[in-house]
């Protein structure tokens, strides 16, 4: 009989993003600084879209139920 694998931790919501915070910006150059920036409004953007995309899905369904109950 063989045993199952144990699984890895689970990553906590939100931890990557305090590691990021947490960095020493200092080690950094300028070049890599304002790539580390265009990363990050990458991030926000599709952060964005993500509640965008949830603000719509509920608009939507709130709608849908909102006729019934007419």
């Amino acid at each position: 009989m063989m045993m199952d694998e144990p699984e890895a931790p689970r990553v906590y919501r939100g931890l990557a993003l305090n590691e990021v915070a947490r960095e020493d910006l200092d080690l950094y150059a300028v070049v890599d600084l304002e790539e580390r920036i265009e990363q990050l409004e990458a991030e926000i953007s599709r952060t964005r879209a993500a509640i965008d995309k949830k603000r719509n899905g509920r608009a939507a369904a709130d709608a849908f139920f909102s006729l019934g109950g007419n």
